[in-house]
This record gives structure tokens, C-alpha cells and sequence, in this order.
């Protein structure tokens, strides 16, 4: 079966900084891929570089069978793919509802895998605090609101693929485990994900499969059954 996503040999840099170097990578629709690996290993770069935002210099990205390397950052999003980044990026002096609003999109990219079509209604039933919060401006949320946020505003595009980039980074314990069980329910409800992440625990109890990612190469792809059974492959390869 053709991947939705596929990345093929891609090179990177910023500048003369090269970071990734050869990274592949393919998801399948219905999937929940994580990048695992230590901060500064490539796995926001990978996500950049999918959504063009950081360009690859060589390598392939195709997105259902269309090669979009170095598509601009708003044609990847039209063509269905959703990026969450790790600093969040909300819309500070526009209010929850508004945030939701700004980013809608009414109709779904043609020959989306995930049928169901995202509303504010439909976001508040999947994370109810932001429904309290409608009226309060993002700039007052707290860290955990500001990521369910985020991700809810993304979701207002009708992706066809999430791409979640350190999600769980800086919340409180309790925090991420709600935000676990959201994103499980969004894979259950059949939306395709790549997760970046440093938090092997919270990747693992999600993820069908994993790459491990170390100085910008693959250093492991396989089952995430595998790192979850396999206490010693888990400390050779991530130093847990």
C-alpha cells in the first residue's frame, strides 16, 4: 500500500547547519507514527520540513503520491496536512471562540481520508475546558489550555494528518494525561498522526510505530510494541 506521507533520503539545514541528514520516514492513513529521540536530534526540524517551512536541500516529500518538497508552508496545509508546533503560536488578543474561528475551514481537501468535518462544537466536546474558556482571550490561557488550544485550532482545517510536534512539553503530569487520552480519541476517530517527542512514556502508550531519531539520522524504525517490551532497546537507544 502507498503511504499517505512519504519522506524519503531528505537533508536539511539552517544556514550552514546541516540537522537532518538522510531521514525517511512513511505513514500510512489511520496511522500514529512518533519521532522518539533527546532535544536538539532533528525531530521539529523533520516536521518543519514537511510542512515547508524549513525547506529540505535534497530528498523527497510526497503527500498522496504528489511530491510537495519545498511547497509553501500554506499549500501543505491546504493539501491536508495540520501542523501543531512546540511553541504553539496562538492568536494572543483574539478570544478561544475567536482562535477557533479565524482558523476554519469549511469543506475538506479533495480525497481526505477522515470524513468527519471539525466544528467548534466538536472541538469543545473533545477538549470541554475550552468551551468555559470561549470568551477568554489566549493570551490568558495557561500552558496545558494553550496546547489544547492549538490543537483544536488546528483541527479547524480539516486535516487529513496531524502533526504534533512536542506536545506534551513543560504540562503538569495530570495535563498530559488528558491530553493523552485526546489524542488517542482522535486516532481512534480514524485522523492520521506523526507525534514528535521527547516523552517516551506518553509516544509509546499512543504510537502503532516508531523512528528514532539521533544527530539527524534514523536510528531505529520499527513497532512501538517492541521499545514498549524491550526495557534495555529502549535505554540503548533513547538513554532511559
Amino acid at each position: 500500500m502507498t503511504p499517505l506521507l512519504g519522506v524519503r533520503d531528505v537533508h536539511t539545514a539552517y544556514g550552514l547547519s546541516r540537522v537532518l541528514f538522510g531521514v525517511s520516514l512513511e505513514v500510512a492513513a489511520g496511522e500514529c507514527v512518533c519521532l522518539l529521540g533527546r532535544n536538539g536530534v532533528g525531530k521539529s526540524t523533520t516536521m518543519r520540513s514537511i510542512m515547508g517551512l524549513t525547506p529540505p536541500q535534497s530528498g523527497r516529500i510526497t503527500w498522496k503520491d504528489t511530491d510537495i518538497t519545498g511547497w509553501a508552508p500554506y499549500r501543505v496545509a491546504q493539501a491536508g496536512i495540520g501542523f501543531v508546533p512546540e511553541d504553539r503560536r496562538i492568536f494572543a488578543d483574539l478570544t478561544v471562540w475567536e482562535n477557533l474561528d479565524v482558523a476554519s475551514k469549511r469543506s475538506h481537501p479533495e480525497g481526505a481520508p477522515h470524513p468527519l468535518h471539525w466544528t467548534i462544537e466538536r472541538v469543545f466536546d473533545l477538549f470541554p475546558k475550552l468551551a468555559e474558556l470561549a470568551r477568554r482571550n489566549g493570551g490568558y490561557l495557561s500552558g496545558g489550555e494553550q496546547q489544547m488550544l492549538t490543537i483544536a485550532r488546528t483541527l479547524m482545517g480539516n486535516p487529513a494528518l496531524l502533526l504534533l510536534d512536542e506536545p506534551s512539553e513543560g504540562l503538569a503530569p495530570l495535563v498530559v494525561d488528558h491530553l493523552r487520552e485526546q489524542i488517542a480519541r482522535l486516532k481512534r476517530e480514524g485522523l492520521t498522526i506523526l507525534l514528535a517527542e521527547q516523552n517516551t512514556e506518553f509516544s509509546l502508550a499512543l504510537a502503532d510505530r516508531v523512528y528514532v531519531l539521533e544527530k539527524g539520522s534514523i536510528r531505529f524504525s520499527g513497532p512501538a510494541a517492541r521499545l514498549r517490551d524491550d526495557t534495555a532497546l529502549r535505554h540503548e537507544l533513547l538513554a532511559l
